[in-house]
């Protein structure tokens, strides 16, 4: 994907902080501030559709805290167990 440059201004201790987690991670502090934006536009972006579209086919009220983390933890089972390059 082609970038665009642009200038942003930081507070000198968020760039420490960028500076050093670039080091410990062995990647460029540019690399973070890319994935930050990221997170930052898909925070703020405006979806066309709805998450859960008409057709979902829910239980009709709201899921717990067990109920969501036992839908994620099956997803990963499934992904772990079908993942070819998954450790045995």
């Amino acid at each position: 994907m082609a970038m665009k440059r642009t200038n942003v201004y930081a507070d000198p201790e968020d760039l420490a902080i960028i500076k050093e987690a670039a080091s410990r991670r062995g990647i460029s502090e540019a690399e973070i501030i890319r994935q930050g934006i990221h997170l930052a536009a898909m925070a703020n972006r405006v979806w066309d559709e709805p998450l859960f579209s008409r057709t979902f086919s829910g239980a009709g009220r709201t899921p717990s805290k067990e109920d969501v983390r036992d839908a994620v933890a099956d997803a990963v089972r499934r992904e772990t167990d079908t993942d070819p390059g998954a450790a045995a």
